[in-house]
């Protein structure tokens, strides 16, 4: 590419309106506890296909997905509008929804 700076001031320009996006859709990122697949399932296509019956489509679901959880629980973390949200809490697969929260280590060491 002959402009480097002109592909990354449109880069930056993208995410500054998927960040815009997110922040005015009231989107947040959510952790998703469902029931675990059945044996032998696939369990990425398993959590893709609960996100896909709320959001609409499978490609929809594909973009909002950010991490499939599958060794300690079955769940996933995706981003998620308050409507999406709602109607992903009427699958009875899912058992829990809690939204993502950052935690930090008090060091009380003084």
């Amino acid at each position: 590419m002959k402009h480097p700076s002109v592909a990354a001031t449109l880069l930056l320009v993208l995410l500054g309106v998927a960040v815009v996006s997110t922040a005015t859709d009231g989107a947040g990122v959510y952790i998703v506890i469902v029931q675990p697949p059945a044996g032998g399932a696939d369990t990425l296509a398993y959590h893709t296909g609960i996100l896909a019956a709320a959001l609409g489509s499978e490609e929809r679901a594909k973009v909002a997905l950010l991490y499939s959880y599958r060794t300690v629980a079955s769940g996933f973390a995706a981003v998620l509008t308050p409507p999406e949200l709602a109607a992903l809490q009427k699958n009875p697969a899912v058992i829990q929804v809690r939204p993502d929260q950052m935690y930090h280590v008090v060091d009380n060491l003084n």
